[in-house]
């Protein structure tokens, strides 16, 4: 599967968008990736996960669970771990930090990926890697649906991704003209009560 067909999926999802965005990391762009969109299918889920799986397996072997940030990482993460013959589990923020909770651990010797569905700066990536450090088991690395940084994003381990995009992406205090006239929109997750 090609960056172009992963793009054409989030186009039949309706989940390419065009406008003036607030991404979670405070940038804003002209496209914005509503995930979402795609991750309610189940059928498109399944194949855009079951085509990274088959790239993870190749990569990094046998993964014994799968580990995703929320709320990004929970339907990919899920999705990864049945076509990879894994457990699921997801961190999620407990006073600003990422936790694994309910119950959810690691065994010594488990072999864990870290998967998510979008990767911009690669925060939540880093984060989750700061979480699984105070588990036992070793992180073999991360995967997403798409890098929207070109592969530039230090994510605090080797990743593997379906599809590399670089849409513009711009500091608020420096934005291009067009994008000047649109209303500000911010539609990601992070930061939500």
């Amino acid at each position: 599967m090609t960056s172009e067909d992963v793009l054409a999926v989030f186009k039949e999802a309706g989940a390419l968008l065009e406008g003036h965005f607030i991404l979670s990391s405070g940038r804003r762009s002209p496209v914005f990736l509503q995930k979402a969109l795609v991750f309610s299918r189940p059928d498109l889920s399944e194949k855009l996960c079951k085509a990274l799986a088959a790239r993870l397996t190749a990569d990094f072997g046998k993964i014994d669970v799968v580990a995703g940030p929320a709320v990004g990482g929970i339907i990919p993460g899920y999705e990864l771990a049945r076509h990879l013959g894994a457990r699921a589990i997801f961190a999620e923020r407990v006073d600003g930090q990422l936790q694994f909770r309910r119950g959810f651990s690691i065994a010594a010797g488990e072999r864990v990926l870290i998967a998510e569905d979008i990767v911009t700066t690669g925060l939540s990536f880093r984060e989750t890697v700061e979480a699984l450090a105070k588990l036992p088991g070793e992180v073999v690395g991360g995967a997403c649906i798409i890098d929207r940084s070109g592969g530039r994003a230090d994510v605090g381990c080797k990743l593997i991704s379906l599809a590399q995009v670089n849409f513009p992406d711009y500091s608020p205090d420096d934005l291009p003209p067009e994008l000047q006239k649109l209303e500000a929109i911010k539609p990601g997750s992070r930061g939500l009560a």
